[in-house]
């Protein structure tokens, strides 16, 4: 019996893997450039939710299609969550994932705001446990890329009543992952959007919710005609002060050097509690780096760039790690650079400070990191 890093007995899980697994040498095609979110492993895991029987039912079997009756409920009323994170391989060939139990707490959080089933810690991560081990062949090496793992919730009731569903499917797949923005670590434009907003006080922004992001598609459309590779968003009552970029976390650096500073958007609520900014506050303390949550307005980030104590921008989040942003565009407040455009020595740091302990490159301070295999 395997336990999670708590203590706690990981979910018995039923393994039957697919008979047709992918050939070694088609494997190793994929994982020579796997990009992100293109090619999958060769097995899923999944479980069911029902209101007579609980959780049940799960099983690690063939990655295959889903077959879904026109009427189920999450395809009419978006009762769907999901979550993110990595599995990385050391060295010395052994595999962990990062921070899990955070990622369990965090899909329990989407799933109770959404009127969902609960999943239990020890199956979120006996599912993650399962899946590698059958599929460890698929986690690639190297510090930029990982297995991307994806578990995800879904209301398989059939019917079109407007109420929370009856029945639930859990899925976790996997797929091998190279850098999420292709050009790497280049610094991004970005629109800041005054029309949208992702999420307003009472609504979904803590949750990890499907809507969110389809919500999302029309700004990033807007910036892309802008010239701009991601959205800022703003919040919903002032359209004032900076929330999120994308789907990704931001942080701001004030001044250099040892007198150099975070400041990270507070969570209001509406804002999404990354995993990835929570460890970067601890990485930022650990190496000698103040660091803070607080309120940056629009205005605040102009004027920090033209005076020069603005000195560097960066998002972060598990898909990308740290992503610098270069250049802001606006359409009341005009355009302007963060510093040169460049990557800044603090977000290159913080950075690599936090991809060596995911890779194992550097002492584990926190226990952050959970063996796989």
């Amino acid at each position: 019996m395997t336990t999670t890093e708590t203590g706690t007995a990981l979910w018995p899980i039923t393994v039957t893997p697919s008979a047709h697994p992918a050939s070694a040498e088609d494997r190793e095609a994929v994982l020579a450039n796997p990009g992100f979110g293109q090619q999958f492993t060769d097995n899923m895991v999944r479980a069911t939710w029902t209101a007579d029987e609980g959780w049940h039912d799960a099983r690690l079997e063939a990655y295959g299609p889903l077959l879904l009756d026109p009427a189920t409920n999450f395809m009419h009323y978006g009762q769907a969550i999901f979550e993110g994170l990595k599995a990385y391989r050391h060295e010395d060939g052994s595999v962990w994932t990062f921070r899990p139990i955070q990622n369990a707490e965090r899909f329990a959080n989407s799933a109770r705001r959404l009127a969902m089933a609960e999943l239990p810690i020890e199956l979120f991560v006996g599912s993650i446990e399962a899946l590698v081990r059958q599929d460890r062949g698929w986690v690639p090496s190297g510090q930029e890329r990982s297995l991307y793992l994806r578990p995800f919730m879904i209301s398989t009731e059939v019917g079109l009543g407007v109420r929370p569903g009856n029945r639930y499917e859990y899925l976790l797949i996997a797929s091998p992952a190279g850098a999420y923005f292709p050009r790497g670590l280049t610094p991004v434009s970005v629109w800041v959007s005054d029309d949208y907003v992702r999420a307003a006080p009472g609504g979904t922004g803590e949750a990890k919710c499907a809507g969110n992001y389809a919500a999302s598609l029309v700004a990033q459309a807007e910036a892309a005609t802008h010239g701009c590779d991601q959205v800022v968003w703003l919040d919903a009552v002032e359209r004032r002060w900076v929330e999120e970029m994308g789907g990704m976390n931001l942080y701001f650096v004030f001044g250099s050097g040892d007198s150099a500073r975070l400041v990270t958007p507070e969570l209001t609520g509406s804002l999404l509690p990354g995993i990835t900014r929570s460890s970067l506050l601890t990485v930022a303390s650990d190496l000698g780096i103040r660091a803070d949550e607080g309120r940056i307005s629009v205005d605040d980030w102009r004027q920090g760039c033209e005076s020069g104590e603005i000195s560097e921008v960066f998002a972060c989040g598990t898909a990308a790690v740290i992503t610098p942003v270069g250049e802001v565009k606006t359409r009341t407040s005009g355009a302007w650079r963060v510093s040169d455009g460049g990557t800044g020595p603090v977000t290159q740091r913080l950075r690599q400070a936090l991809l060596d302990i995911q890779t194992g490159q550097a002492p584990d301070r926190h226990n952050w990191l959970h063996r796989l295999v």
